[in-house]
């Protein structure tokens, strides 16, 4: 068995810098490196749908959306398979049969289904298919036999209910599937990326996000309104980093390569930071360098997206192929599970040959 990542989004919306940094920059790192033996990168339209249900065509549009940000970011479908989760039906299959190996108030202990329940003001209405959801997410990953997901700090109760299922069915059934480790971001600012807020994690619900897909004037607008440190009034009040939204992308985003191109007077981030705790350095300064980081790191993003978009049928092409490609692993999974089950009947020369012997006259 080799190494294997899966990882994906779901498709609600653009990919934005919480995504990047979280995950996606991550994943074409990992791709580059070409240390694991396959990647899986899907668009987890069935798990969309377990909050927008009434509003199908949101997830249906924003397919190619998420594809862009996938290809303008750097995945290449040479490299991963890119799939679409609705067009694998063995993973409803998967989903079904772990459902089987969980209770109902361990799926209730996950504290990330709490705080999406709260998010999403689900508290007295649940649908059923949003609070499964835990399981589904295991389907996906084991029926890939992934050994590495890369994902948030806030996915690791996920990752941990999927080592539960598998452990639960291997012991129960026989060895088929494999225990998922997590790969966490390594800039550790960057494992939960706070909103342009400053309050909450970066959230297209909350409306505070700055899009890999967002001109350069879009992020300089979301920059300039960004949260910084409210007793900082003055110019020569001291301020403070800790809390401090532009501190924090600058933590996650910043180099010293930057500071050497867009503000020498600076050698480092260290040396910005101490000047603004000690005051005589306003707000708007800082954002402005912030601006020309950011916009720097996207560009290139920016140039990618704007030829692929000038071929959107290849985009569906490109999405067919690897979709495809994982069926094609996804039925390997699931013959081995239906065999560990024992339900793979037709299959079973042996079940066959002992129903005839007991039914023969």
């Amino acid at each position: 068995m080799g190494k294997i990542i899966l990882t994906g989004d779901r498709p609600t919306g653009k990919l934005h810098l919480g995504h990047y940094v979280g995950s996606l920059r991550r994943r074409v790192q990992l791709q580059n490196e070409g240390n694991y033996d396959r990647m899986f990168v899907f668009m987890a339209d069935v798990q969309a749908l377990t909050d927008n249900a009434d509003n199908p065509e949101k997830i249906r549009q924003n397919i190619v959306e998420v594809a862009l940000d996938y290809l303008s970011a750097g995945l290449d479908p040479e490299q991963c398979v890119l799939f679409i989760q609705s067009q694998i039906p063995e993973l409803a299959e998967l989903t079904t049969y772990l459902m089987n190996l969980i209770t109902v108030s361990r799926v209730q202990r996950n504290p990330t289904v709490k705080t999406e329940i709260k998010m999403r003001n689900f508290e007295a209405n649940i649908p059923l298919g949003f609070f499964c959801y835990p399981v589904s997410q295991a389907a996906d990953i084991t029926l890939f036999k992934a050994t590495t997901v890369p994902a948030g700090e806030d996915q690791e109760p996920m990752l941990e209910v999927t080592r539960e299922l598998v452990r639960r069915f291997n012991s129960t059934y026989a060895p088929v599937l494999v225990e998922p480790d997590i790969m966490l971001p390594e800039n550790a600012t960057a494992r939960r990326l706070p909103g342009t807020d400053g309050k909450e994690k970066m959230s297209k619900s909350l409306g505070n996000c700055i899009y890999l897909s967002d001109s350069a004037e879009d992020v300089w607008q979301k920059v300039r309104s960004m949260y910084t440190d409210p007793t900082h009034v003055n110019l020569n009040d001291p301020g403070h980093v800790e809390g401090n939204a532009v501190f924090t992308y600058l933590d996650t985003f910043s180099t010293d390569a930057d500071f050497a191109e867009f503000w020498p007077e600076y050698k480092n981030l260290d040396e910005l930071k101490d000047h603004y705790t000690r005051g005589g350095l306003g707000d708007m300064k800082c954002k402005k360098f912030l601006n020309q980081v950011i916009n720097k790191m996207l560009e290139p993003i920016r140039e990618r997206r704007s030829e692929y978009e000038k071929d959107i049928p290849e985009i569906f092409n490109i999405l067919r192929k690897g979709t495809d490609e994982a069926r094609a692993v996804a039925a390997q999974t699931m013959d081995e599970v239906r065999a560990a089950m024992r339900i793979n009947y037709f299959d079973d020369a042996e079940l066959i040959q002992q129903q005839t012997a007991k039914f023969a006259k």
